[in-house]
């Protein structure tokens, strides 16, 4: 075919191809295993029932003044939604990886319209055109604002899948990566968090009114694409030169996402991958930095077992998550308390317990690399020093953020004369939680598997049982005097006296029984190398 033959031919579309392609994914995926297809529809089901009642609750608020302020505010949130899930979940739909369409000979433009148009199949989608309808039906009145209603949903929809995808092609390199590994198992926690604000949020509307947001909404109401929401409200007030600007910022923040979409595409299509690179820079720049950290530890087999502890907490997902988890949650639990009004000084205590816990296991966090560190163990006394410098890793951290969440904790309460008591109990916890720790990661080590999200391997779930809430219930048992002493604080007439004497007197026990639950594990740690090797190597 002569080139005037070939300028002239139509360019075929490649949309068809590529929605067909995502229906046999689909298709295929539900097709592996029965177990697999019935857990897409339960959710699928699930999903689409809690749309259809935020879609009737909002129909329902139709009419209420400030109905307004929570359409607009919800359609960013949404969004907000749509633009994170990539980060959190990049294995949930496998088109969002244009890496698998860089050697095919495609362009980008095409390829993002193709890709838009594959978007919107699937359940998500359908969820949000559901509460997009609801947003815009409890704020449209009249005809006008029914057609800009229309007009709205379609934009509102197209920005949030375009942004979904504009955040996957920029950081798929990101998400295929360690890091990208990492962030997919902090995803829970994320959402954990999450709920802990939409559950105050919604505790603090429920007490003041729909009110405490107008001011919210009269600025979301001009961010794409809860604007597309506000130009139908500003239509029903008559508002039509806001509610043109409205709806040409979201066209704007479309074509914006798009532009940035196939940037990333030409990018993907035409650089190699930066992992790949310059490895040797790579290199230099982790001994410089784990340089920088030895540097602030103790000399000796101690700084080494310190460093290395920490990073695990840097490095490792499983790890890193656990830690990230019990940072959060020790922080939230007594401060959303404190802010709610129905808090004590004394829940500050959560933060050292929840960082306790990290003790527990310590050997089954090393898995099957366990072995290079047994190799190094021939006498209690390497035990006791193997131990001690992973209880000391663990001090650093949870010392100064157990400090932090009391001192913050009592502030906001304006209880000022129980911080000497609060820090007493807390590193008397702490302190008993590590010899406990000490104990069971002995006594009863467990394994970690690396991949996926269960923290026991098959078949050991018993022995994380009981290493885990046996050695609480020992810790508890063993803290028992301090317990006592916050006690007769609280209740005698002088305890307000010498209620301050708790804070040396937790902080001296704890360091004793602390020191005297590794003694006690180092022996039996050395003598039970092999068990403790069989068992963390399992799974």
């Amino acid at each position: 075919m002569s080139a005037a033959a070939r300028a002239g031919s139509p360019e075929l579309s490649i949309t068809p191809v590529v929605v067909r392609l995502k229906l046999s994914l689909l298709r295929n995926g539900l097709r592996q295993s029965g177990n697999r297809r019935a857990a897409w529809i339960g959710s699928a089901v699930l999903t689409l029932l809690f749309a259809v009642s935020q879609l009737i609750g909002l129909i329902a608020l139709r009419g209420h003044p400030h109905i307004a302020s929570v359409a607009v505010p919800g359609v960013a949130v949404l969004a907000l939604g749509w633009a994170v899930m990539p980060l959190f979940f990049p294995s949930g739909d496998e088109t969002l990886d244009p890496t698998r369409l860089v050697m095919l000979p495609l362009r980008p433009r095409p390829l993002v319209r193709a890709l838009l148009a594959a978007s919107l199949v699937g359940v998500g989608p359908l969820f949000t055109v559901l509460l997009l309808a609801g947003c815009v039906i409890s704020v449209a009145h009249g005809a006008a604002a029914w057609v800009v209603a229309v007009v709205a949903v379609v934009l509102a929809l197209l920005v949030c899948v375009a942004l979904a995808r504009a955040v996957a092609a920029a950081n798929i390199r990101l998400l295929t990566s360690r890091k990208g590994r990492d962030l997919a198992v902090l995803s829970g926690l994320v959402v954990a968090i999450g709920a802990q604000f939409v559950n105050f949020g919604m505790q603090r509307l429920g007490a003041a009114g729909l009110a405490q947001l107008d001011p919210v909404a009269d600025v979301l109401r001009w961010l794409p694409p809860a604007s597309a929401v506000g130009a139908v409200d500003s239509v029903s007030r008559s508002s039509y030169g806001a509610a043109a600007a409205q709806l040409a910022l979201s066209a704007v923040a479309l074509a914006a996402l798009l532009r940035a979409w196939a940037r990333s595409l030409t990018s993907l299509m035409t650089s190699p991958d930066a992992s790949t690179l310059q490895a040797a820079d790579t290199a230099t720049r982790e001994r410089s930095r784990a340089g920088g950290l030895t540097r602030l530890l103790p000399a000796g087999r101690t700084g080494t077992v310190m460093g290395r502890s920490l990073r695990y907490v840097w490095r490792d997902p499983k790890t890193k998550a656990a830690w990230v988890t019990s940072l959060a949650i020790g922080l939230i639990v007594p401060v959303f308390n404190a802010l709610q009004g129905t808090g004590s000084p004394y829940f500050a205590c959560f933060a050292a317990g929840m960082l306790g816990v990290q003790m527990y296991n310590q050997f089954g966090q090393d898995t099957s690399a366990f072995w290079m560190v047994a190799l190094t163990i021939s006498t209690p006394r390497d035990a006791y020093v193997e131990l001690r410098g992973r209880a000391l890793a663990l001090l650093a951290v949870t010392l100064p953020y157990a400090v932090v969440v009391t001192v913050l904790t009592t502030a906001l309460l304006g209880q000022w004369p129980r911080l000497p008591e609060v820090l007493g109990l807390s590193f008397g916890i702490l302190g008993a939680m590590l010899a406990t720790g000490a104990w069971t990661s002995a006594r009863f080590p467990y394994s970690i598997p690396q991949e996926g999200y269960k923290n026991v391997a098959p078949g050991q779930a018993g022995l994380a049982w009981i290493a885990v809430f046996g050695g609480m219930v020992s810790a508890a048992l063993l803290c028992s005097p301090v317990i006592a002493l916050t006690i007769w604080a609280n209740v005698s007439a002088s305890g307000d006296r010498w209620g301050w004497l708790l804070l040396p007197a937790g902080a001296l026990y704890g360091a004793g029984i602390a020191l005297l639950g590794l003694r006690l594990a180092a022996p039996r740690t050395a003598a039970r190398l092999p068990e403790i090797l069989a068992a963390v190597s399992k799974g």
